[in-house]
């Protein structure tokens, strides 16, 4: 028997120990209302879906940048396109300017 609360969250016991308890419906969250492709993957916008907010002051649009950059690694960014926040600098890690990595080992769907 499956039971949601007012947020969204949905609980349904299982005595699969490997399915969650506790997810979200497919109504709730983002979907994807455009993709294009990059030279090391691609650029999707992603809408929000009008289901409860769990924190309140959600961004309605956000962009989720994928990055296939090597067969074992995939690098993945959200950001609000409108609004440029701060990000943490780090010395090491630098920006990705290769081209898209061959023979994945991982699948991503949108």
């Amino acid at each position: 028997q499956r039971t949601c609360s007012l947020r969204g969250c949905c609980w349904s016991p299982r005595s699969d120990t490997n399915v969650p308890w506790c997810f979200f419906s497919p109504k709730h969250g983002y979907q994807v209302d455009s993709k294009k492709s990059t030279k090391a993957g691609f650029e999707a916008t992603l809408k929000r879906l009008p289901s409860p907010s769990l924190f309140g002051n959600d961004i309605h649009t956000v962009l989720l940048t994928g990055e296939y950059q090597t067969p074992n690694r995939f690098r993945f960014k959200i950001t609000d396109p409108k609004t440029q926040r701060f990000e943490v600098p780090h010395e090491h890690v630098k920006p990705f300017t290769g081209s898209a990595a061959s023979k994945l080992k991982y699948k991503v769907i949108l």
